[in-house]
């Protein structure tokens, strides 16, 4: 009774086994892509953070917090910037960056640097983000928006 027609597992069967794999593969596939990204990581520090558990010399993360007032300075190579990042609980860093600072960037206002924590305790930004509050408006756009705001307040007004 050769040539039965039997294919060995059942529809059924084969459907298990199709589930098993694909199920396999994308765990597969999530462990292999978590693995090439475990470089990629930046951990977010507060400047109380980093001062009470700071991170490996050399190792990348992102320092967030604020520019403190009277601490930007321009050293002498006119390029490199030196100022100081606290946070509510007046811990401090000291944060160094060499490049072109974004428009935003002030004393008194927040920031986020991607960086590395130096041997000597420094913090060497690479990347500087300026943060500003919700009411942000470009220059360019202020003049737009005060007119917007003068014609809604009129329109209410005559209702």
């Amino acid at each position: 009774m050769t040539g039965s027609g039997q294919t060995g597992l059942k529809a059924k069967h084969q459907r298990l086994v199709l589930m098993v794999i694909a199920l396999v593969a994308i765990i597969g596939a999530g462990l292999l892509a978590a693995y090439a990204l475990r470089n990629e990581v930046n951990y977010f520090y507060l400047p109380n953070q980093m001062a009470a558990n700071p991170p490996e010399v050399g190792q990348a993360v992102r320092l967030g917090g604020m520019v403190q007032e009277g601490s930007l300075e321009t050293l002498q190579d006119g390029i490199t910037v030196a100022f100081v990042v606290t946070d509510q609980e007046n811990a401090v860093v000291n944060v160094r960056y060499s490049g072109i600072l974004p428009d935003l960037f002030v004393e008194g206002s927040g920031v986020v640097a991607d960086g590395r924590l130096g041997a000597d305790g420094v913090f060497v930004a690479d990347e500087l983000l300026a943060k500003h509050d919700e009411n942000y408006v470009p220059r360019e756009l202020q003049e737009l928006e005060q007119h917007k705001a003068a014609e809604t307040l009129a329109a209410t007004e005559s209702y």
